[in-house]
């Protein structure tokens, strides 16, 4: 069963060191493309969740954030004295130069950058307990994928029944069309006043037949259904070749348009582009 590239996924875990969740988004896109968000201090992680991404799906633009929020007694928040004094003493001499100004606040001294040292805390383990997260889940965006990806091969195969449809009802009228013609080669003749030469008639008719003849192309149509209903039971990655499929079935309704030779097969051709587009538009988003 085909898979979709929509899904989304998030879960959530804890451990004595703080909070994390990972989320997971993805849409359709001619490729597997990936964008990744990850706190500064799990940066390492991010080759490691690339090769498991590349691993797992093939195709959509997926959107990775990993959030991580450490518990507040493991903040370890120290202040950097040797900063502190040379951030004010850099104030003193800005003071110097321009004159004194309002009273320096504390709050401001502490969001310089370097005046706070987080403490360094072994992450090994937690680390370890997120990726197996991940796995996770990636399992719960897959899953998704694959309930999307089953409603969209529903949705072509119930226009897949309605081209077989109109391929029988189109062949079904081919022998009335060529009588048709027939007839009204024969009043033609007639307004006219010419003699009609059955000989002439046939010729005429030989001609109008090849003209017509769209049975090889309705008999490609049935080949190509056929395919795609083969395709959709696979369990590979199959957009391209479905993509591929849409291309043959409107080759195929062109060339019974550009034949067409009364408003039956006219309207009948415009119905299968119409199909075949809707189809094209559904798998877009089949990996």
């Amino acid at each position: 069963m085909p898979q979709s590239m929509t899904g989304f996924a998030r879960l959530e875990q804890q451990n004595a060191l703080g909070f994390w969740s990972w989320e997971l988004r993805s849409v359709n896109s001619r490729y597997l493309d990936l964008h990744l968000r990850l706190p500064e201090e799990l940066r390492d992680l991010e080759m490691k969740v690339r090769e498991i991404l590349r691993k797992r799906l093939s195709r959509g633009k997926v959107e990775c954030t990993l959030k991580f929020t450490r518990n507040a007694a493991e903040q370890g928040l120290n202040v950097n004295s040797e900063r502190v004094d040379q951030v004010l003493a850099a104030l003193q001499q800005v003071e110097m130069q321009m004159g004194p100004g309002q009273a320096t606040n504390p709050i401001d001294i502490l969001r310089w950058p370097g005046v706070l040292d987080t403490a360094e805390v072994d992450l090994t383990e937690t680390k370890a307990l997120m990726l197996e997260q991940f796995d996770l889940t990636i399992d719960q965006l897959i899953e998704m994928r694959h309930r999307e990806g089953s409603a969209l091969s529903e949705q072509v195969q119930g226009r897949l029944e309605k081209i077989d449809a109109i391929v029988t009802e189109v062949k079904g009228l081919l022998p009335s069309i060529l009588e048709h013609q027939r007839n009204h080669l024969k009043h033609k003749f007639e307004e006219l006043h010419l003699e009609l030469d059955a000989d002439r008639l046939e010729q005429e008719m030989v001609l109008l037949a090849q003209k017509a003849d769209v049975a090889e192309e309705l008999d490609r149509l049935n080949v190509h259904t056929q395919e795609i209903r083969r395709i959709l039971q696979q369990s590979e990655p199959v957009g391209r070749r479905l993509d591929f499929m849409m291309q043959e079935l409107n080759r195929e309704a062109n060339t019974l348009s550009s034949k067409s030779i009364v408003t039956d097969t006219t309207q009948a051709a415009v119905e299968l582009k119409v199909i075949i587009e809707q189809m094209r538009e559904q798998i877009q988003n089949i990996e």
